[in-house]
């Protein structure tokens, strides 16, 4: 009888498992490359489900992401431990702004003697490798000292003026003032959660004492809310939305339904560039008097939903509404995930088919968009009418569906309008994304303690949702700008300090060396 020989065993066992892991690994990087797509194509939505629904789908599908990224990072060091890899890993350079400290490894035996036979060692070149580092918030303390000179000759007392504080007779920089309240409405931290944080550090600050913080900070960026508002209703379109915020009712122990509207100038679609600015309000409710007081000065394009309140906005000739197809998409796709039927998945394709003629031309001139518009998206908006038209004859008046198409069929010129102006969009998502913020941020400091808290958070939304849109560092911002209006900054020069004008000083040497 013929044996296989154990070396020969052994061998075939060794290929056999090496087979498999490599089929492991590659299923592992197709799941990853494929949640990776994904995520690209979530992010890259610009209608479908409510924003929240979506936002929680993103994050569970980058938690899933994570953790098999985790266990294949363990896995090819592993691998790399025994065998060298084929494949080589990406390597990304470290961004040259941040420090570098170095840290220098001499051989064991030093770097003049050789260990094996003791002659001297000549400097032949070096290895050199980088690691992103993190130290902890570190809290420091800064002493301003101004010391006294008196006149030999008059006796007079020469002494620098005290420089201007964020808080009179307080403690806080203005780099704190601005760590505070981005802490909070930026990266969604409660005071309570930031005064822990702080005692873990050694510094004991009471919530009470951080709120007040907080109002200076927004007090000082009226001058900045306010410029911002003033130059969004200069423009030709507005974006609009609102959410809920919980508001407490003082000596009652029980929250009110409060609103946050959010206010948006964003062109840069259209090829504008001109700044893309936001400004928030917060009102005690969600009556239609607030957006119309808002807006009485404003004339041009208005984006929103087809909130009740904005209707009298309207009747004049001055503001133009432009309503938002991916509102009348949703109520669509409510119905298709309920019980989906051959209409709604024609309905959801021909509205799937405009959105990908606005990618054609994101970016381009109002005058590209609009010829561009014209000539594709209109047949395709007068063939998806007519269907409309036929499915409302055909279903009942009191079915869901009929109701979502009569959503649509009752606001068709302004769901239409966009296709005969090149600066307006198809939908309204750029002001959901500027209210987006707001609704994480909600979940963490769940509600307003008052009224003024609310208008207080209103305006540092407006400041850092601005400096965001503009690619500026809020932070970095807010530290710079609160400390110039302190000093005295002239209101003649307010441009200058504006989120789309200001550059951080180290740009600013940079530029001058």
């Amino acid at each position: 009888m013929f044996r296989v020989s154990e070396p020969a065993s052994s061998s075939i066992d060794k290929d056999a498992r090496i087979a498999e892991l490599e089929a492991a690994l590659a299923a592992r990087d197709t799941l990853i490359d494929t949640l990776r797509h994904q995520l690209a194509q979530l992010r890259r939505m610009t209608f479908g489900q409510s924003s929240e629904k979506l936002a929680l789908q993103i994050e569970q599908l980058e938690l899933a992401l994570e953790e098999l990224e985790g266990e294949a990072e363990v896995a090819d060091s592993r691998t790399s431990e025994r065998a060298p890899t084929e494949r080589p890993s990406s390597v990304r350079a470290l961004p040259d702004h941040l420090p570098r400290a170095e840290r220098r490894i001499e051989p064991e035996a030093g770097s003049c003697t050789c260990p094996d036979c003791g002659g001297a060692l000549r400097p032949l070149g070096q290895d050199s490798d980088e690691q992103l580092d993190v130290a902890p918030v570190q809290w420091r303390v800064i002493r301003t000292v101004r010391p006294k000179y008196s006149c030999r000759a008059c006796d007079r007392i020469v002494q620098a003026p005290a420089p201007v504080k964020a808080i009179a007779r307080g403690k806080a920089s203005f780099a704190t003032l601005a760590h505070v309240v981005v802490h909070k409405f930026d990266h969604h931290l409660p005071l309570y959660r930031q005064a822990e944080m702080m005692v873990a550090q050694g510094i004991d600050i009471d919530r009470s004492t951080l709120a007040g913080w907080a109002g200076q900070a927004a007090h000082l960026l009226d001058p900045i809310v306010s410029r911002i508002r003033e130059e969004g209703l200069k423009a030709a379109k507005l974006h609009t939305d609102d959410t809920p915020v919980p508001m407490l009712v003082p000596g009652k122990g029980r929250t009110a339904q409060a609103r946050l509207w959010a206010y948006v100038v964003d062109d840069r679609a259209s090829g504008a560039a001109t700044p893309a600015l936001a400004w928030y309000r917060f009102t005690p409710d969600r009556s239609g008097i607030h957006p119309q007081s808002e807006l009485r000065s404003f004339t041009g394009l208005l984006q929103a939903d087809g909130y009740a309140g904005y209707e009298k906005l309207y009747e004049g000739n001055g503001i133009r509404e432009v309503a938002c197809w991916a509102h009348f998409r949703r109520k669509i796709f409510e119905c298709h995930q309920t019980s989906p039927t051959p209409l709604t998945t024609d309905l959801l394709t021909r509205i799937a088919g405009l959105y990908r003629i606005e990618e054609e031309v994101r970016g381009q001139p109002p005058d590209i968009r609009r010829r561009h518009r014209q000539e594709q998206a209109m047949p395709q908006i007068d063939a998806l009418r007519g269907a409309i038209d036929d499915a409302l004859r055909r279903l009942s008046p009191k079915s869901a569906m009929a109701k979502a198409l009569a959503y649509g069929r009752k606001r068709w010129d302004a769901l239409t309008r966009y296709i005969d102006d090149g600066i307006a969009e198809i939908d309204n998502n750029i002001a959901e994304r500027a209210i987006r913020s707001i609704a994480i941020g909600r979940k963490n400091w769940l509600f307003a303690g008052s009224k003024a808290g609310g208008e207080r958070a209103a305006a540092i939304y407006s400041v850092i949702e601005t400096a965001k849109l503009n690619g500026v560092e809020p932070q970095a911002y807010i530290a710079d700008v609160i400390e110039k209006i302190a000093s005295g900054w002239p209101a003649s020069r307010w441009d200058e300090i504006m989120p789309w004008n200001w550059q951080p000083e180290q740009q600013q040497i940079a530029q001058a060396a």
